[in-house]
């Protein structure tokens, strides 16, 4: 299976914002890009050069990609479903469905990094089946839920304990009881919770 194994705070530096893609680290004070806000590299921190159209939109791009922690090839097959799709689907509401950031989303994981380990240990339920595919895409009517497992249940316990970790979406069913969630609906452009423009995405790939 690909995965990026690049180093992952240099990635919120080149984008020059905050991506929160390692979890609690990025609200303390050892957050790379606290300590460091510019760009990595020599140059980092003295170029400031302005982007061309092009560059806008290929950054937005790479963001987008980061953000959800996605490869490129991943990343232009959401654009071409969404083309092909004759549905009013977003690329992003595509992406949105995928199980590793449902699993983000409802609290169960800190980071889509770290739903996609749960996901490839075989922790998570869908629809009461085990899942070790992190790029499903759920459906309206299925239940996302944790293996009934001792590790689980400890995990279980500490969300309750810091309930502030639980931001559910729109679209999502919240069971507080299980920490499971329903599928209840399609994601909508306001319900991504991302600062991506993606009309910018896709000009850059109809060039």
């Amino acid at each position: 299976m690909a995965r990026i194994t690049s180093p992952i705070c240099r990635k919120c530096r080149r984008e020059g914002k905050k991506l929160f893609l390692k979890g609690e680290r990025c609200f303390s004070a050892k957050c790379a890009f606290v300590r460091r806000s510019y760009a990595p590299g020599a140059h980092g921190a003295s170029n400031r050069s302005r982007l061309t159209e092009y560059g806008t939109q290929l950054r937005e791009k790479q963001k987008a990609k980061t953000t959800y922690g996605i490869l490129e090839k991943q990343f232009l097959r959401y654009y071409n479903q969404m083309i092909r799709s004759k549905k009013a689907f977003t690329m992003l509401s595509l992406i949105e469905r995928r199980l590793d950031n449902v699993i983000y989303r409802i609290g169960l994981a800190p980071s889509r990094r770290a739903a996609r380990q749960m996901i490839l240990h075989k922790k998570v339920l869908v629809n009461g089946k085990k899942m070790s595919i992190s790029s499903y895409q759920v459906k309206v009517g299925d239940k996302v839920s944790l293996k009934n497992t001792e590790s689980n249940k400890e995990l279980i316990t500490e969300i309750k304990n810091n309930q502030k970790r639980i931001t559910p979406v729109s679209w999502l069913k919240f069971n507080i009881d299980d920490l499971s969630a329903e599928v209840t609906s399609m994601p909508k452009a306001e319900d991504i919770g991302e600062d991506i423009n993606e009309r910018l995405i896709v000009e850059y790939y109809s060039r």
